[in-house]
Formats: structure tokens, C-alpha cells, sequence
């Protein structure tokens, strides 16, 4: 969307609902620019001849359409339906879906919290800002508890922020991070610390849903990054791992500690 503004630009994807369909076209409102509307002709309908406008679209559809032209005044904008496959169709109305799920738990959050309308807003374009969209404020909310706070945002409103990502939005993963403290004075001690790091990734290389990733911090500091499709096989995951790492250690003469950040 242009953020100079409050009109689409050439070539974006747009949600519109059909508001009249006429004999050579159809007039549109666009659901993310109150007040603006925009037409599709006949020819933009469907590949193909059109005997039948309402054989395609009819009254209070929603569509997705590429905007095709636009004055700068954004007084008339020219849409296109067919020019819209059925995967970007399915993606952008997903999107759409999503950001739209996202300011009904904001506004929810912000009643919890006490906030004002434009405190409420002027939060949520400082999360939109930051993340990319709204939703995906929530959606890394939900997957890394701390990202809000990494992203450098402060306040109380935070964790009932984070608790509500995590009770309603499904992530494609979430992520744990921790520390490990490893200590060995043997003669081949670096080779015994890189074995219990190698073997917690490598547990996981046969399961497809589920990562470990070892960093070096500086000694005796190390860090882990653990990646599951929920918090439960997540929190198990790092009792294993740690487990196995401490494990390795200490059958070598080591010492293994380990706390999650």
C-alpha cells in the first residue's frame, strides 16, 4: 500500500467488494481504502468472452484485484480480476483475513490494558512498522516470546500482548533460545565440547518439525536455538537436548549448566 497516500498503487493486490454490477462492469469498494472506489470492466472480468457479468461476480462478493490504472487524485481506478491467479488470490485474501483477525485482538488488548483509541492505533502502526503487518507482530509474538521487547518496544501491556498471541494465532514454528555454560580441562576438551554441541543438533536431523542450532558466544559461553511447531514440544525438546549436552560433558570429565534466556 503507498504510505504517501491513501490511495493503492499501480499494480497492487486490492480487497474490493462488489458493490454494482452493471452490463459492461462493476463497480467496487476497496475494503483497505475507505471511501475510494473503482471498476472493472467487462473485459478485466475473466479470460474470454463475458456473455454474463453476474455468471462471475455478484453484490457484496469480495475479490481480489490487481489495480491497473489510477489517477493521482485516486479518483478512478481501474481494477483487473483476471489478472489475478488462484494462488495469489487464495494468499492475498489469507493476508487480508489475517490483519483483519489481528486489529479485532488489538482493540481487544486494548481495552484489557486501558487504552485509549489512538493510544491503541498509534501502537499498532509502531508493531505494523516494525514487523512488517500487524499480524505479524502477533505471529513472532507467538513463535519468540521476547520479540516484542528485542524489537524495542516497553510497557505492561507487553506480556498480556504475548499471551494473547500464544492462545490465538498459530505460528509455522516457534523458537526458544537459552545459554549453555561448558567447562572441561582435559587435553582434548575442544573436541569433547563440539561433540555434546553436535550431538543435541543432530538429534533432531531424522524430524522433520523440530530444530536445534548451537552458537559460540566466547568461552565458556554458548548459545542454543531450539525450533518446534508449539511451545509444549518446544519446552520438551530443550529438557532433551540439555539433557544430552550435559550428558556428553560429564562422561568426558566436564561440567554442563544450562538456562533458558
Amino acid at each position: 500500500m503507498s504510505e504517501q497516500v491513501n490511495t493503492p498503487q499501480e499494480g497492487e493486490l486490492v480487497v474490493v467488494t462488489v458493490k454494482n454490477v452493471k452490463q459492461n462492469g462493476v463497480y467496487v469498494d476497496f475494503d483497505e481504502y475507505p471511501g475510494i472506489e473503482g471498476f472493472i470492466f467487462i473485459g478485466e472480468i475473466a479470460s474470454g468472452w463475458v456473455k454474463n457479468i453476474r455468471a462471475f461476480v455478484r453484490d457484496g462478493q469480495r475479490l481480489i484485484c490487481k489495480v491497473m490504472r489510477t489517477k493521482k487524485d485516486g479518483s478512478s481506478i481501474e481494477l483487473s480480476l483476471k489478472s489475478v491467479s488462484e494462488e495469489r488470490r487464495r494468499d492475498r485474501l489469507q493476508e487480508w483475513k489475517n490483519e483483519q483477525r489481528s486489529l479485532q485482538l488489538l482493540k481487544v488488548l486494548g481495552e484489557k490494558v486501558g487504552w485509549s483509541e489512538s493510544e491503541r492505533d498509534s501502537t499498532g502502526e509502531d508493531l505494523a512498522s516494525a514487523f512488517g503487518t500487524l499480524y505479524s507482530s502477533f505471529e513472532e509474538a507467538a513463535m519468540n516470546e521476547s520479540s516484542i521487547i528485542d524489537a524495542g518496544f516497553e510497557g505492561d501491556w507487553i506480556s498480556e500482548f504475548v499471551e494473547m498471541a500464544i492462545e490465538n494465532i498459530i505460528p509455522p514454528f516457534v523458537e526458544i533460545k537459552g545459554s549453555l555454560n561448558l567447562s572441561i580441562n582435559v587435553e582434548n576438551g575442544v573436541e569433547v565440547i563440539r561433540s555434546a554441541l553436535l550431538s543435541a543438533e543432530e538429534y533432531t536431523s531424522e524430524k522433520d518439525e523440530v530444530s536445534v542450532m548451537c552458537f559460540y558466544d566466547g568461552a565458556p559461553e554458548y548459545r542454543i536455538v531450539l525450533k518446534a511447531p508449539d511451545f509444549k514440544t518446544a519446552e520438551d525438546l530443550w529438557i532433551e537436548v540439555t539433557k544430552l549436552i550435559v550428558s556428553v560433558m560429564e562422561e568426558n570429565g566436564g561440567q554442563a549448566t544450562s538456562y533458558r534466556d
